[in-house]
């Protein structure tokens, strides 16, 4: 006995198949997945059949194993507020939200060419 797939259940399964493997190829192309892993598509097809054994009822399924998103790594300053004594947390990279780098504590005036120490300027 031959069956081909594409004719299961009116088509149905060629469509499931299509669209994972259009979400397979989708995953193989996301940078933020590992390159190496492997991605599977699954159908599966389970039989189950009447007492007088001439009528089985098919359930199927399709779908997808993909490569599961790189983690992302961050810090985060953690104490506590002095005065209402809240617990904070507060997301940093090369410096505190607010803190004044280096680069930002002098400008210079573009009309007279006068370096301004920005740490002494009040409003800005």
């Amino acid at each position: 006995m031959k069956i081909d797939l594409k004719d299961v259940a009116g088509g149905a399964v060629q469509e499931k198949f299509a669209h994972s493997f259009e979400k397979v190829m989708e995953n193989m192309q996301d940078v933020n997945t590992p390159y190496k892993d492997k991605r599977q598509i699954i159908i599966t097809m389970t039989f189950v059949q009447n007492e007088q054994r001439d009528n089985v009822v098919a359930d199927i399924s399709v779908k997808e194993k993909l490569a599961a998103q790189g983690g992302l790594t961050t810090q985060f300053a953690v104490g506590r507020d002095l005065r209402s004594g809240e617990v904070i947390a507060e997301e940093y990279g090369k410096q505190l939200r607010g803190q004044i780098s280096m680069e930002e504590t002098e400008k210079i005036d573009t009309e007279t060419g006068e370096v301004i120490d920005m740490r002494k300027v009040k409003g800005e």
